[in-house]
This record gives C-alpha cells, sequence and structure tokens, in this order.
C-alpha cells in the first residue's frame, strides 16, 4: 500500500498496481476497496489542474453540500479531492455501487468474461447485444430504460444547472442497471465550465454534435471552431434516450456522402446529418437487406418506429432531431426530457403476454391497441383518466396529462397536485401512495388509500379514506379543495 496527502489534507492508502485502465487513467483501488485513486497517464498542465481542483471542491461543494445534495451522489460520481505521486497527478473518487457490475455475465457461462465488469452503457444500446450476448437477468424490461432516462436527464439537467457540461456525455461514461432501474454519469473530472476550462476533447463518436463535427478540421482558437459545451450535451443526450429506448442510433443509416470513410463520416454525423426517421427525407433509412438478423427487429424503423414511444416523446424527438439537429440553442432541454419521460411512464400498460420480452408498452389509445413488440392486442376494457387543472376557481384546463390505468397501479400525490412533480425535489411523504386500481367483479375502482378531501362530481360526495369510486365513462373526480388540487374526467377504452 502507498499512502500520500491529498490536496485536501486527507490521508489516502492506495495498492501499487492498478487495477483498471480508461481512456487517459490508470485506476488503482484505495484502502479497503472504499474509494479509487486514478492517476493522468499524461503529464496534465496548470489550466488541467485547476479544473480538476475547482471540480473536486468548488463545485462538488455547490452541489452535493447543500440542501438535498445527498441525491446526487447516486447520479453523479464526483472526485472529491487530489493528489500527486512520481510526478503524476490522480484523483481520488467513490467506488460505482455494486449494482452497476455485471452480476451474472453474458450467455453461455459468461462467453465475454464481462462477469464483474462495469455496466457500460453500450451493452445496452445494441440490438446485437442485447439479442446475442446479455443474460436476460441483466436486461430489464422497456419500461426500466425510461427510468434510465429520467435518472440522466436530472442529473444532466444538474450539471447545466451548476453552468457546467459535461463535454463527453456518452455510453461509455454512463454505467446502467436496467434489472434495478439505475444510473450514474462517470468521467466529472473532465466538466467545461464555459469562460474558464475549455473541453479537452470533443467528445466520443455516435455523440458528438454536428456543429463540433462539422467543425472538427479546424485550428483551435478558429472562431466557426464549436467545442463542446451545454448545448452539444442536450444532443448526446436525446442520443443516448433513443439508443436506449431503440437499441439503434438515430443518424447511421444507408445515405453514403462520401468514398472516403473518414469524411463520410463527419458529413453523416456532422453538416449532412439526418435522422433515420425523418417524416418527408427518407434517404437515410436503414437498408434491411444489409443488416444482420441480430438488429432485428430494432433495425427496422417501419416495424418499430420512435412513435411508439408516445407523443411527449416524439414531439422531442421531433425537436432533437429534425428542427433543432442543425441548431443547437433549440435542442430540448434536460428538463423536457425528464418531463416527458415521467408523463409517459403514465401511459404505459404491462403486456398481456406473459412471454413479451419488454412487457411494456406505451398505450395509444387506438381503436386497435397492441404490444408493438410481440404484437399482442390488448382487449380488455381500459379506464383513461384525464387530468385538469384549475388556475381560476372552478375553470379547470387540460394538463395534457393522462393515467391509463392498469390493475393494481398507484395514484401518487404528483397525479392529484399540480404543484408536485416527482423529481429530486420531491418530499419523502409525497412518495408515497394515496390510491390505487383494481379491477374487481369485472369493474374499474379507485380505492381512496388518505386523500381526506376526494370526490365524487357526478354525485356531489366525499369519498373518505378506504373507500372506493367505480370508473366509469364520464365519471368525474376531483382530488381535493385545494387550488391547485386536480381534476381527472374517466373515459373508457373497449
Amino acid at each position: 500500500m502507498i499512502s500520500l496527502t491529498t490536496e485536501g489534507g486527507k490521508t489516502v492508502e492506495f495498492e501499487e498496481n492498478h487495477f483498471a485502465q480508461g481512456g487517459m487513467k490508470d485506476v488503482h483501488w484505495g484502502k479497503g476497496k472504499k474509494y479509487v485513486v486514478a492517476f493522468y497517464r499524461d503529464k496534465q498542465d496548470y489550466n488541467s489542474k485547476e479544473r480538476i481542483k475547482n471540480i473536486a471542491f468548488d463545485y462538488r461543494e455547490r452541489i452535493f453540500n447543500l440542501e438535498g445534495g445527498e441525491y446526487w451522489k447516486n447520479l453523479l460520481v464526483w472526485p472529491y479531492d487530489m493528489l500527486e505521486h512520481n510526478g503524476k497527478l490522480g484523483i481520488v473518487a467513490p467506488v460505482y455501487n455494486t449494482n452497476f457490475f455485471f452480476q451474472f455475465g453474458s450467455v453461455n457461462n459468461d462467453m465475454l468474461g464481462i462477469k464483474g465488469n462495469e455496466k457500460e452503457g453500450k451493452w445496452f444500446t445494441s440490438a446485437s447485444n442485447q439479442n446475442r450476448f446479455l443474460d436476460d437477468r441483466e436486461k430489464g424490461d422497456w419500461r426500466s430504460y425510461f427510468r434510465i432516462g429520467i435518472l440522466l436527464s436530472r442529473a444532466v439537467k444538474r450539471l447545466h444547472a451548476a453552468g457546467l457540461a459535461h463535454s463527453d456525455l456518452s455510453y461509455k461514461n454512463v454505467l446502467v442497471d436496467p434489472a434495478g432501474g439505475a444510473a450514474c454519469i462517470i468521467d466529472i473530472d473532465s466538466l467545461v465550465v464555459p469562460g474558464k476550462f475549455p473541453p479537452d476533447v470533443v467528445g466520443t463518436p455516435d455523440f458528438i454534435a454536428p456543429e463540433v463535427m462539422s467543425s472538427k478540421s479546424l485550428k483551435v482558437g478558429d472562431p466557426q471552431k464549436a467545442l463542446p459545451n451545454i448545448n452539444t450535451d442536450k444532443h448526446a443526450l436525446a442520443i443516448l434516450i433513443y439508443m436506449y429506448l431503440f437499441y439503434r442510433h438515430p443518424l447511421r443509416g444507408k445515405k453514403v456522402h462520401d468514398l472516403d470513410p473518414q469524411k463520410d463520416e463527419e458529413l453523416s454525423m456532422g453538416s449532412q446529418a439526418l435522422f433515420v426517421e425523418h417524416p418527408t427525407d427518407t434517404s437515410n433509412r436503414p437498408n434491411l437487406n444489409e443488416i444482420k438478423a441480430s438488429h432485428l427487429p430494432w433495425a427496422n424503423v417501419e416495424q418499430i418506429p420512435y412513435t411508439v414511444a408516445g407523443p411527449y416523446l416524439k414531439e422531442l424527438f421531433d425537436k432533437a432531431f429534425i428542427t433543432a439537429l442543425h441548431t443547437p440553442h433549440n435542442r430540448p432541454l434536460a428538463n423536457e426530457w425528464e418531463i416527458a419521460l415521467v408523463k409517459t411512464l403514465d401511459l404505459m400498460q404491462p403486456c398481456q403476454n406473459p412471454n413479451c420480452k419488454q412487457k411494456w408498452f406505451v398505450f395509444d389509445n387506438s381503436t386497435n391497441p397492441a404490444c408493438p413488440f410481440c404484437r399482442t392486442a390488448y382487449t380488455t376494457q381500459l379506464p383513461i383518466l384525464n387530468l385538469y387543472s384549475s388556475r381560476r376557481e372552478s375553470q379547470f384546463r387540460p394538463d395534457n396529462h393522462r393515467i391509463m390505468v392498469y390493475n393494481n397501479q398507484y395514484l401518487y400525490k404528483w397525479h392529484t397536485d399540480r404543484t408536485v412533480f416527482p423529481n429530486e425535489k420531491l418530499n419523502k411523504a409525497d412518495t408515497k401512495p394515496v390510491g390505487y386500481f383494481v379491477f374487481h367483479q369485472n369493474k374499474w375502482m379507485l380505492i381512496n388509500q388518505t386523500l381526506t378531501a376526494l370526490k365524487h362530481v357526478n354525485e356531489d360526495k366525499l369519498v373518505p379514506p378506504g373507500e372506493a369510486i367505480e370508473l366509469k365513462e364520464g365519471t368525474q373526480i376531483l382530488f381535493g379543495q385545494e387550488e391547485t388540487s386536480r381534476l381527472a374526467s374517466v373515459q373508457l377504452v373497449n
């Protein structure tokens, strides 16, 4: 063991030999494997040292040591000290949670030898990896990737609120646990502080923004050269969310712009980037004749189009990959993705096929709804709660938010009160259900658990905790007497 005093005045002990290597650093176990010490292989200049010092102390203080800071420790693996050894600069960082290491490895007795390795996001954004290599117990279901998207959006939102850009957001710098619906962002030490600390890298292929790719060959200092910033993070986040949901890249299709592979890459990911599912320009659709069976059905954008993710996400994907693909400042904010993903969870239904691998789908309210993955039709009656809010007394307006009910589904305060949202600021008391839905004796019922002023509007009567409201066509439910309480109007779909 080597023992050193850190920049922060603490003593750390770490093993002499590294156990892992990243793109820039060698990683050593700290004492008791309770932390890691990672040394940069290349000598860091003064600016790099100042960046790391600011990140490890100043910015960490602002994010983690304020009210609610504890929440971010599970989402942002943040270095908390720095040190030097044998002329090399190093950082001290937390150990990843155990759920971010493969527990079961790959199929066929871990043929790829990944058991115990980090769950890099790239394992879960590839249809080939999902179909051929991953143990089913590691995959999670489709709904778990929505939860991962929510967590990533929330983490990126926090970085941007602090004025920071990750600069290299990609599946290599994100760890995920689909089985548990968890995610975290790593490699925080290369954050960009606009106007103070410029980026060290342009990003990872697949995630480099078009404007950065287009100006890649320009010299540093050229005013036309685009560098990673918050707007390029927004592009990378949109790609990550799309890839986690559809296991394909939104810009990699059949279109060839140049016979030189390098020039073609610069054009197809840069100035000529085109969404593979563009509604009017189909020239970049994947060529199914050239796609391996292991990439299907996900590579077939006609069979599983991006619209199966529901209306809220369709709107943001359109913005990210069509209208704002080449206008960086118009790209969706991380907060917009978080809201859309949360609202989409309320549109999801469990597939009625017990053997469906995805298990969940977004109910599209069509006349013949079916799971888009296994094609199993939805055949039973479904109540839909359309939510309304009042800004003036007795004047309720649509919230553009619906709840697609399923048996034993919970109702939460964020459904009943327009001022509550399920994010990092949510009070612990508000995480508990206020009611639940059941299908009992061929009737759909809402069971009130804790709401003290729940009202059946049609019958003009209060429904106390422990009692139920039958959900019929046109039933109206007022969730409370406060100005912020929502009204729900029930619609039955057969």
